[in-house]
């Protein structure tokens, strides 16, 4: 496990530029300075995380935690979920799901495939706003493994 929280590397997988840009600012307002690698579809976002033949193996030793937008528009964020969940090197990565979808079966789908926290952005802006930097404090305490 990292003790250094500035060490992981948040993965933002959000295709909404505006949402990206909320989250970003709201995250650093909360006082996290880590790394925020911003990915806008999930083909993008599992060439970072699986690399380019799709094994993980380049992400080893890598502090991550993952925030999933379930809408994207070249695949869904279950599929990247699943991905993840399904492979041996990042399957202990935290995954906070951030996604518009407050449908009961979706949430217990997530958790089932190993989801690490299910958050649904609020409608209202500064709802929205409050709920990520309450997730930047969130961010800033809890501990990621490293990828094996």
């Amino acid at each position: 496990m990292s003790d250094n929280p500035n060490h992981v590397t948040i993965v933002m997988v959000e295709d909404d530029e505006g949402h990206a840009r909320l989250i970003e600012k709201n995250i650093r307002r909360a006082g996290v300075s880590n790394e925020i690698k911003a990915f806008a579809d999930g083909t993008s976002a599992l060439d970072f995380l699986l690399g380019t033949d799709r094994t993980g193996a380049s992400r080893k030793g890598e502090a991550l935690l993952i925030l999933l937008d379930l809408n994207l528009p070249d695949m869904t964020g279950i599929d990247i979920l699943k991905a993840v969940k399904g492979n041996p090197h990042l399957r202990a990565t935290p995954i906070v799901v951030l996604t518009t979808t407050d449908d009961q079966r979706e949430i217990e789908r997530c958790y089932e495939l190993g989801a690490s926290v299910y958050v649904v952005k609020p409608v209202n802006y500064e709802n929205f706003a409050n709920a990520i930097r309450q997730l930047g404090l969130f961010f800033s305490v809890i501990k990621v493994p490293e990828a094996k």
